[in-house]
C-alpha cells in the first residue's frame, strides 16, 4: 500500500462517520497549523482546506461563529473578507494543549501529589471546576478534592484565573506513604485508564498503515501530507486530552501512551514539511500567505528536523 492510498482511505473512513465534529477539526487545523504561523487566517481560504476533508461552507461558517461566541475566535471585516484569530483566551489554551500534545510523556515522578481544596464552593462551582481541570488531567478523588500527581501548575493558575477563583480555593501537595497497589487502583479508577489506553490501541491500528507505507514511499502531495498531519493530531488529541498523563508507577502494565506517542512523533516528523508547503499555497491572511513557522513549532515533538 503507498502512502497516497493509505491517505485515501483515512480520509475516506473520516467521511463516512455519521457525525462530523467540524468545529473540533477546525480547532486542531487552527492550532497545529494556524497559530504557530501568525494565529490569523481568511475565512475564505479556511472553508476551501476543510473543503479537503468533505466538510462544506455553510457547516464551516456555522462552526467558526460557534467557536468565537465561545471566546475561542475573533473576527475582523476588511472589505467583504472575514479574518478570524486566536482570542487571547483561546491562545493561552491553545499554549496549555500544545504543551501536551507535542510534548513527550513525562517519565520521572518524586511521588508528590497536587490536591485542589474544593471545600467552600457550592455544588454548581464544584462542578465547573472539576469540568475546568479535567482538561488539564485533574481527577476527583473524593467530592471536594481534585488531584494530579505531576501537575503543570502554571496550566492550573491560568484556569483557576480564568474562573475568577484563584484566591478562593486551598492547593496542597502530599505524599503516597504506604500502600501503593490501592494507590494504582484508585488511579486506574478514578481517570478511567482502561477506556483511554483502549483508545491509543485504537489510535495506533488507525495509523500505523501510514507509517508503514511512508517508510517504502516517501512521495507525497501536498495536500495529503497536510490531511494526514491534521487528522493525525485530530485522532490522537482527542485520547490525549482526556489522558492525566501519569507517571508510570501509576500506569496498567502494558500501557499503549508512549507507542502511541512515537508513532505521531515519526509520522508528523514525514509530512510535515509538505503540509506546510501546501498551507503556504492555500491559507491567506489579509497581508497575503502565511508567515512562516515561530521558533516554538520546530521543538515541537522535541525537535522537528
Amino acid at each position: 500500500m503507498t502512502i497516497e492510498s493509505a491517505s485515501r482511505k483515512l480520509v475516506k473512513e473520516f467521511k463516512s462517520r455519521r457525525t462530523l465534529r467540524t468545529g473540533s477539526l477546525i480547532t486542531t487545523v487552527f492550532g497545529d497549523a494556524i497559530a504557530p504561523r501568525g494565529g490569523t487566517v481568511w475565512l475564505g481560504s479556511l472553508i476551501k482546506v476543510m473543503g479537503d476533508f468533505g466538510i462544506n461552507e455553510r457547516l464551516v461558517r456555522t462552526s467558526v461563529f460557534r467557536l468565537a461566541q465561545d471566546g475561542w475566535l475573533q473576527s475582523s471585516q476588511i472589505g467583504r473578507r472575514s479574518y478570524y484569530s486566536l482570542t487571547a483566551n483561546g491562545r493561552e489554551r491553545f499554549e496549555d494543549a500544545t504543551e501536551l500534545i507535542y510534548g513527550e510523556p513525562g517519565s520521572d515522578w518524586d511521588g508528590q501529589w497536587c490536591l485542589v481544596l474544593l471545600a467552600g464552593l457550592d455544588a454548581g462551582q464544584k462542578d465547573i471546576v472539576r469540568k475546568e481541570l479535567s482538561w488539564l488531567g485533574y481527577a476527583a478523588l473524593s467530592t471536594n478534592v481534585v488531584a494530579h500527581p505531576t501537575p503543570k501548575i502554571t496550566g492550573l493558575d491560568n484556569a483557576l484565573r480564568r474562573l475568577g477563583i484563584a484566591d478562593e480555593l486551598v492547593i496542597m501537595s502530599g505524599q503516597t506513604i504506604r500502600n501503593e497497589a490501592a494507590m494504582r487502583k484508585l488511579a486506574q479508577d478514578s481517570w478511567n485508564l482502561d477506556d483511554i489506553d483502549a483508545g491509543y490501541a485504537s489510535f495506533i491500528q488507525g495509523f500505523h498503515p501510514l507509517i508503514a507505507a511512508y517508510g517504502k514511499d516517501a512521495n507525497v502531495s501536498l495536500k495529503t501530507a497536510f490531511m494526514v498531519r491534521t487528522l493525525l493530531i485530530q485522532e490522537y488529541r482527542k485520547v490525549l486530552l482526556r489522558d492525566p498523563q501519569l507517571p508510570a508507577e501509576l500506569l496498567p502494565d502494558g500501557w499503549n501512551g508512549r507507542a502511541a506517542y512515537r508513532l505521531c512523533k515519526n509520522l508528523y516528523q514525514a509530512v510535515y514539511k509538505q503540509a506546510d508547503a501546501y498551507l503556504t499555497e492555500t491559507l491567506e491572511t489579509a497581508d497575503g500567505p502565511l508567515p512562516p513557522v515561530s521558533s516554538e513549532f520546530m521543538r515541537r515533538f522535541g525537535g522537528l528536523e
